[in-house]
């Protein structure tokens, strides 16, 4: 895989390739959850995560046996222009408290026994991290002020690194997958993707992050509509956008997210960075759609356009807007809920209750709000 890093025919192959999910398994869940012994419908979202997760999967029943949070970590050269409210070197320090448990995703995934999978794409060091995969692409991007990110040979090996974790993921038997990140900077990049992605106004999709005066904050917003006139880049090619204006975190973020639907494992989104990497997969083939479950509401204010352009309703909102995977571990348990009802639960047959009951209901679709 590693030799493959920088061939985008390997690159397009798997884009190209990514297959629909199982429509008749998905019919044959919600024949299934009918029959269970309950209110039809009245397990909501349970209910349409069990056929999600059927489709995915192609079996009607499903168990969550191993879980890990795949976290991409990169620093980025539009730092120095002032817009983070902490210094680069945060982006090393925290990577290393991942390693050690200590960091607010790290806690969740212990308490909700999952996994991480740390992953060095540019952190600006030379340090080699013990228990973190060392795909180091540069030491951080380019200033995006002052020229585009990365080079396109570099976005795609960002990407390939992507699809390379979620073939590791498949190869150790993970039953899902979700996408953090640690970065420096990168809610920065990640509007300035957004606003090239949907051209939405860059009041709409930038929020002071991890927290910023309002002068820095007005800086911010003024260096992510500069970086796009400066780079112009084409709207059509997601690409194109990650190299210009993007970071070795978001890219390698995308490649997770197409690589997770190329081999059939369901992903989860965090927050606004990773519903930004999840959009870029999603322009690049549509059908990554159809794998990804949203685990939180995030409070960045461009978390609201990004899902709203993936169509999709997440399942928790904790006003969170940290980052690093943190509500990919919580969803998890939900997740594993889901997949209690289906394989555990009662059917009316089991309970020995009539269902004649249910037969105006079902024609009239009484249980459907």
């Amino acid at each position: 895989m590693e030799n493959n890093l920088t061939n985008e025919s390997f690159l397009q192959n798997i884009i190209s390739n990514i297959k629909d999910v199982n429509y008749y398994a998905m019919k044959d869940a919600k024949k299934r959850l009918d029959s269970l012994a309950k209110p039809l419908g009245s397990l909501g979202m349970l209910e349409d995560l069990c056929i999600k997760l059927a489709g995915i999967t192609e079996k009607l029943q499903n168990k969550i046996n191993k879980k890990a949070v795949i976290i991409m970590c990169a620093d980025n050269g539009v730092v120095e222009e002032g817009i983070a409210s902490g210094p680069q070197s945060l982006t090393l320090a925290q990577t290393i408290n991942f390693t050690k448990g200590l960091t607010g995703v790290a806690v969740l995934a212990k308490q909700n026994n999952t996994d991480l999978i740390i992953v060095d794409v540019g952190i600006n060091s030379d340090k080699i991290i013990e228990n973190v995969i060392n795909r180091k692409i540069n030491k951080g991007t380019n200033n995006i002020l002052k020229g585009q990110a990365m080079h396109r040979h570099e976005c795609i090996a960002a990407l390939n690194v992507g699809i390379e974790m979620s073939k590791k993921a498949k190869d150790q038997n993970y039953s899902i997958i979700g996408v953090g990140e640690m970065g420096i900077g990168n809610t920065t990049t990640s509007s300035a993707v957004l606003k090239a992605l949907t051209n939405n106004s860059v009041h709409d999709i930038t929020g002071k992050g991890a927290g910023l005066t309002d002068s820095a904050f007005q800086k911010k917003k003024w260096v992510i509509e500069e970086a796009l006139k400066i780079n112009s880049p084409d709207k059509n090619d997601a690409i194109d956008i990650l190299a210009k204006v993007g970071g070795y975190d978001i890219a390698a973020m995308t490649g997770v997210f197409l690589g997770c639907a190329y081999y059939k494992l369901p992903i989860v989104i965090d927050g606004f960075i990773s519903a930004v990497a999840a959009l870029c997969a999603c322009k690049l083939n549509p059908l990554v759609k159809k794998y990804l479950i949203a685990s939180h509401f995030s409070k960045e204010i461009g978390y609201n356009i990004a899902i709203k352009h993936l169509g999709l309703e997440p399942m928790l909102n904790l006003k969170m807007r940290l980052g690093e995977g943190s509500g990919c571990p919580i969803a998890f348990s939900i997740i594993e809920s889901a997949c209690a009802i289906i394989n555990n639960m009662a059917t009316f047959e089991q309970a020995q209750i009539n269902t004649g009951y249910l037969d105006a209901v079902r024609d009239e679709k009484c249980y459907i709000v």
